[in-house]
């Protein structure tokens, strides 16, 4: 039985306030909620912080990337050994804004896949295609040569216990998102493009949809059958709309 994950992906934004009191928040208005896993990724240098105000909660600390390195002469990088060492369990690797701004390959990616599995924290594996992709009826194409390099370099066990979240390049923070009929059948592309390797891993693995989701929106996304939570942006930032998020999440569960 797969268990829905909602993870917030703060990206640059955080202080040791925000820290506080949007995590204090998340706690009393998340603290009855079951069937669903929750995260949350601040940027690196409030991981402590974060860490604990979150102890004793069921919410597990993230990380937004992590380095293809465990130690050595890399100044300003982030081993996996090191977030272990914090308290992190999920790691966000392959987003968008990473690919775009810093150029990162599948190849390197998929370097920083296994590092993750190597050191036993999870992978969430962002994935998605341009609006250009999108227009050309390349969407499956794009998501499945992502996933490929992973699959090639690691193959298909390393699927087990990680998360692959679908985040269309063009809905990210624009407010614009695809129609959760049209994600579901990404999702579904995408489980079954692993099943053909493995049934089992395919089953089990958690697929987020990412792209503008909010509090408005996020139910119907969920009620979708292969759509396993999300990981949210902007609306993370925000402690109702977060909750809420979450919340839709354990409901679709239950339902």
């Amino acid at each position: 039985m797969r268990y829905p994950l909602v993870m917030a992906n703060w990206k640059l934004n955080g202080s040791k306030y925000m820290v506080h009191n949007l995590i204090a928040m998340l706690r009393n208005k998340l603290s009855s909620v079951v069937d669903c896993d929750i995260a949350i990724a601040p940027p690196v240098i409030y991981l402590n912080l974060a860490k604990y105000h979150l102890a004793g909660s069921q919410i597990s600390l993230g990380a937004q990337d992590v380095d293809t390195h465990i130690v050595g002469a890399y100044t300003g990088e982030v081993s996996a050994e090191m977030l272990k060492d914090i308290g992190a369990k999920y790691i966000i690797i392959g987003h968008s804004e990473r690919r775009t701004f810093h150029q990162e390959s599948d190849e390197y990616i998929a370097e920083k896949f296994a590092v993750l599995k190597e050191t036993e924290l999870v992978p969430v594996l962002c994935i998605g295609e341009s609006e250009a992709e999108n227009k050309a009826g390349q969407t499956e194409a794009v998501c499945a040569s992502q996933i490929d390099v992973v699959l090639n370099r690691l193959s298909v066990k390393a699927f087990n216990k990680a998360v692959i979240a679908y985040e269309p390049i063009w809905a990210i923070g624009t407010g614009r998102f695809a129609i959760p009929s049209q994600v579901q059948a990404v999702h579904k592309f995408i489980r079954n493009h692993i099943a053909k390797h493995d049934n089992a891993v395919a089953q089990q693995v958690i697929i987020q949809y990412g792209g503008s989701v909010n509090a408005g929106n996020a139910a119907e996304f969920f009620m979708q059958p292969d759509i396993d939570g999300a990981l949210v942006g902007g609306a993370s930032l925000q402690a109702d709309s977060f909750a809420l998020i979450v919340k839709a999440a354990a409901q679709a569960k239950q339902d």
